[in-house]
């Protein structure tokens, strides 16, 4: 290697080390946000059976909120194995729209590991913190940031566990309380700026009701319940009140 490869090597590592600083210091407090979240998903955890390390490695596996809720629950249900991939698939659908959108960052040439890597840990938070740089998305400063939010979140539910060991029954009880706070704010918002988002939620409350009494339907698994619950609503909203893309740009702006 000559002075001159030699030169520009160390400015490329000097730019991805710095890029990778940058990346831990924006995920540094996400890491503190999963961390507090995955904590009431580690109870969760416990109540479906799992261990400290099983809870550590699923939540390590899988960063998100609502299909690891999903997946948990469905284990408590003893839900088979296939009904618990399909759930996962259709409620982390949202991620393969945001992949999407990420792959658009990329500078091109860049080689597929680093897009194969990036696309493991596409969170919402994660997403929106590498959408908003300007320019092309370094990798490494994605890396950054899931170094630090991927062992805030598993250590999170890890806790979650252990605390679900030792603390009292009632006071583990009161804990799973905040889960459903967790939810309130994942729905409250979208459904005070659409109004066609509210009139669907206390109909998925009453259809998820309505399934578990009917004859034929409530011989189903909970599982299977809620796949189908969740496909056919979600597809119904779509096609009978379709996004405008003038309002999708109305609410990116």
């Amino acid at each position: 290697m000559d002075e001159a490869e030699t030169f520009t090597a160390r400015r490329l590592s000097l730019r991805r080390g710095e890029a990778l600083r940058e990346g831990a210091r924006d995920g540094l407090p996400i890491a503190l946000g999963y961390f507090a979240v995955s904590f009431t998903l580690g109870i969760a955890a416990k109540r479906a059976g799992l261990t400290a390390s099983q809870g550590f490695l699923a939540s390590l596996l899988c960063n998100a909120s609502a299909g690891e809720y999903a997946g948990f629950t469905m284990i408590s249900a003893s839900a088979a194995l296939w009904e618990l991939a399909i759930m996962t698939l259709v409620v982390n659908a949202r991620y393969l729209l945001m992949s999407t959108a990420l792959s658009q960052k990329f500078a091109p040439g860049t080689p597929f590991i680093h897009r194969l890597l990036v696309g493991f840990d596409v969170t919402d938070e994660l997403f929106g913190i590498a959408i908003a740089r300007p320019g092309y998305l370094d990798p490494y400063y994605f890396y950054g940031a899931m170094l630090v939010a991927m062992p805030g979140w598993a250590f999170g539910t890890f806790f979650g566990v252990m605390a679900g060991n030792v603390l009292p029954t009632r006071l583990v009880s009161a804990l799973s309380v905040a889960l459903y706070g967790m939810f309130l704010a994942v729905i409250v918002p979208p459904a005070k700026k659409d109004r066609v988002v509210a009139a669907i939620l206390p109909l998925c409350f009453l259809a998820s009701w309505g399934a578990a009494k009917l004859p034929g339907i409530s011989a189903l698994s909970a599982g299977t319940r809620t796949i189908l619950l969740t496909v056919v609503i979600a597809g119904a909203a779509a096609l009978l009140f379709p996004v405008k893309e003038d309002e999708e740009a109305a609410d990116e702006a």
